[in-house]
């Protein structure tokens, strides 16, 4: 079994560091949280991201993951418009293309920002799967997405938070990889009437910038193809081991 750990920024991810994490196989931090997980093993970033929150030294088994690696990954599975531009989708995609897991973990990438008080483990950020986006009009749609592509490749998904959370998964408060992951039943119907109308659309942005082209994106097409992808899903019960 291969067991990958991805953590974000969310108020939560400093616990990580108390975690005995060497069971899995990887442990991706997004973006800041490799601030707070010292045990990372992958950084996966946007372009974007300011080279002064960027590490300063990479131990040499280490690696930084960049758009060269994480663009034709997530194209593997559809392409940005469908799978969602924000990173904690990106680096989930870039994972299984990567391990090709039995189980991708969950934790801090929680998408729920309190209007008062910290927003991320370093204070307050901005919200970056809340920003005006076409692709993230659903991040519920996107994670139902995200979780039936890992199930047709053998992998469960699974929220190991503790607290809210946008990502609908099974949870589990076990800190470390499962003996026993379920793989989440959906109908493989409207699945492939999904990625049929994706298909269809044919909203493929190559570079991954999509933005330079959301002009070409109708709404209420995006729309529908979320729509479909929440009617696949039928949902599991929550488990721990």
């Amino acid at each position: 079994m291969t067991q990958i750990l991805i953590v974000g920024s969310a108020p939560s991810a400093p616990q990580v560091a108390l975690w005995d994490v060497s069971k899995f196989d990887a442990v991706v931090v997004i973006n800041n949280a490799w601030r707070a997980v010292p045990q990372w093993t992958h950084l996966i970033h946007p372009e974007d991201f300011p080279p002064e929150r960027r590490p300063e030294v990479i131990p040499a088994d280490r690696q930084i993951i960049g758009a060269d690696q994480y663009v034709p990954a997530q194209n593997s599975y559809g392409g940005f418009v469908y799978a969602g531009g924000t990173m904690a989708f990106t680096a989930a995609y870039w994972a299984l293309a990567r391990f090709r897991p039995t189980a991708l973990h969950f934790y801090a990438c929680d998408m729920v920002y309190p209007k008062s008080g910290h927003t991320h483990f370093y204070g307050t950020g901005a919200a970056d799967p809340l920003r005006r986006d076409p692709t993230l009009v659903s991040l519920e749609a996107k994670a139902r997405r995200l979780q039936i592509c890992a199930a047709q490749q053998g992998c469960a998904v699974i929220n190991q938070s503790t607290t809210a959370s946008v990502l609908p998964y099974p949870r589990s408060t076990q800190k470390g990889p499962l003996k026993s992951v379920p793989i989440e039943r959906y109908d493989l119907d409207v699945a492939v009437e999904a990625a049929t109308l994706e298909q269809k659309a044919g909203y493929f942005v190559p570079s991954g910038r999509y933005w330079d082209h959301s002009d070409q994106f109708d709404a209420a097409v995006i729309a529908q193809i979320d729509a479909t992808w929440q009617r696949a899903f039928e949902p599991a019960l929550d488990f721990a081991e």
